[in-house]
């Protein structure tokens, strides 16, 4: 019957329940003995059943108080002790054993286990530089030792920091004492007033410091050396002022109590240009907006019977106001495709453009004759994920610029390493000289360059002049086979047109015309080989002339021209 009041987990009958009670009455009167636990101590009749009850996975089956007990094995943990952590104990091996860490040759951990740094070959192959084993104690700690960063550390190991604070300082008190014996009196007479080298001391050292501080104030913030504090003040001296931003009285209104100005003073100023705007621009701005959202979202959820609490939980808060955003957006989605479903119209929502539609805008171009932008805006440049026009190094062209014998280059330096610093003209001649056939390529014409100059000074301009034009002339030779594939930009610069060859191109162009309207092909097979780059001729020889480019433009049709089909009677 003792143990029905702890550990009877079954169920009573009315009887044993009724006895059960009398027991405990009778026990709590002193009229029947305490019940006892294991160790045969009385338990006291009057400790509640909540107490008195072990859990499910302390409960042996017997009355008991044992797991209301601290465990013995708690009080025997080692507190404020100091352990070895961190140290090797005796001296290391000389052979590698058996068993050991294969990097490092300690005994007392595995190779994947191993701190040190891993070998190029490990200490069981080398045989050299077998590190000694750890000191491994078996120390039973408890929740909090466990968890504590300073557990076995030693507080004597910090005074070797003091130390060797110490010896610093020592050795800068004796050089500034040897160079203050190396000065002569008067330059001490000049800076310290009546003091001698001997009055010298830490004191002095205190003054000095105290006036590199006093200079070393920063804008809006003052340092007292007699106190040792920093005074700061409420705004920078060098800024101008808020109630200075515009003198007209009936401008934004200036509290001098809290220094602010919350409205703008110049509202006549674009905000993007304005300097300052006010005070409240800081409401505006940045999280502000977004923090005041989910305040007024918290707000009017719990006044719907959400439990939310922005400060208490602003996680939840902000969890539920992203939530509610979506379903927000969902329900406008839903909306909107019921409303379209329901009356039509959705091929108005994807029309392209007005600027589409209509081919034109309001922007205005000016282009020239051969297509660039004279005035107006400018087409907008593509744009590129990677960095353009920013060179490293001193550089002054970009990664790629020069290429030789298979590499990529700079083109300012001939440098094949892409992180090396632009060397310029020098770096040029070295990869020159190293070389052969460039050197030597690079000396002939340094040789020949020479000689012209040497020639030049006894020849006069005009003589010169004709040298150029025969050495132009003999280089064009060698070109002339190629010439129609060097194009040259038409139409710019300062154009000179000769009558008589825009008269033939006139001809050729009205011609042309006629074929074209007669639909008469030409015949491939007949068609030169290079009749693309070539003009009217079938010659090699043959180029678009500034002649033909003008007839060209002359007998174009302008289908844009209002009076391009205007026939006048009077005339027929």
């Amino acid at each position: 019957m003792s143990s029905i009041s702890f550990t009877s987990s079954n169920k009573l009958s009315r009887e044993d329940y009724r006895r059960q009670k009398d027991l405990e009455a009778a026990r709590k009167a002193g009229t029947a003995p305490a019940e006892q636990d294991e160790e045969g101590k009385d338990i006291n009749p009057h400790i509640p059943q909540y107490i008195a009850k072990a859990p499910w996975y302390l409960d042996t089956g017997r009355p008991s108080l044992k797991h209301q007990r601290v465990l013995d094995a708690e009080k025997e943990v080692i507190q404020d002790k100091w352990y070895a952590r961190g140290l090797r104990a005796g001296p290391a091996a000389t052979k590698f054993r058996k068993g050991a860490c294969e990097n490092c040759g300690a005994m007392t951990h595995k190779t994947k286990d191993c701190m040190d740094r891993p070998r190029k070959t490990g200490a069981k192959w080398s045989g050299k530089d077998i590190k000694p084993d750890e000191i491994i104690q078996e120390i039973e700690l408890d929740y909090d030792s466990k968890r504590d960063r300073w557990n076995g550390y030693d507080p004597s190991e910090h005074a070797k920091i003091y130390e060797e604070y110490e010896k610093i300082e020592e050795a800068r008190r004796k050089m500034k004492a040897s160079e203050l014996d190396k000065q002569s009196t008067t330059e001490l007479v000049k800076k310290t007033g009546e003091r001698t080298a001997g009055e010298f001391s830490s004191e002095d050292e205190e003054d000095d410091e105290d006036k590199y501080a006093e200079r070393s104030d920063m804008p809006g913030q003052k340092v007292n050396t007699k106190t040792r504090t920093t005074i700061r003040n409420l705004r920078i001296r060098e800024d101008t002022a808020k109630y200075l931003r515009n003198l007209d009285i009936n401008s934004a209104y200036y509290d001098p109590k809290t220094r602010s100005m919350r409205d703008n003073p110049n509202k006549e100023v674009d905000e993007s240009e304005a300097y300052y705007t006010g005070d409240n621009f800081v409401r505006y701005t940045g999280d502000a907006p977004k923090m005041a959202n989910l305040q007024l979202f918290a707000w009017q959820a719990y006044e719907k019977g959400t439990d939310v609490h922005l400060q208490a939980n602003p996680t939840q808060g902000e969890l539920l106001h992203r939530e509610y955003l979506q379903k927000k957006d969902k329900l406008k989605d839903t909306s909107k495709d019921s409303i379209l479903a329901k009356y039509g119209g959705e091929e108005h929502l994807d029309a392209p453009p007005k600027e589409l539609l209509l081919a034109q805008t309001e922007t205005y171009v000016e282009y020239s004759r051969t297509g660039r932008v004279i005035k107006g805006q400018e087409r907008a440049k593509a744009k590129s994920k990677y960095e353009e026009d920013v060179y490293i190094n001193n550089h002054v062209s970009i990664w790629g610029s020069y290429w030789a014998d298979g590499q990529w280059g700079y083109k300012c330096c001939h440098s094949f390493i892409k992180n090396s610093y632009c060397t310029g003209l020098i770096g040029i001649e070295v990869a020159n000289s190293a070389n052969p056939l460039a050197s030597s390529s690079s000396i002939n014409n340094s040789i020949s360059t020479d000689k012209e100059d040497s020639s030049s000074i006894k020849k006069t301009l005009v003589e010169l002049h004709n040298e150029n034009m025969k050495k132009s002339k003999s280089k064009n030779t060698d070109e002339d086979v190629n010439k129609h594939l060097k194009r040259k930009d038409l139409g710019e610069g300062e154009i000179k047109l000769d009558s008589k060859k825009l008269k033939k191109a006139l001809e050729y162009e009205e011609k042309r015309y006629k074929l074209k309207n007669n639909e008469i092909e030409i015949d491939d097979r007949k068609r030169p080989y290079n009749s693309a780059y070539m003009g009217k001729n079938t010659s090699t020889e043959a180029e678009i002339t500034e002649e033909d480019l003008e007839a060209y433009r002359l007998k174009k049709q302008s289908y844009e021209d209002p009076m391009a089909n205007y026939v006048d009677n009077e005339d027929l």
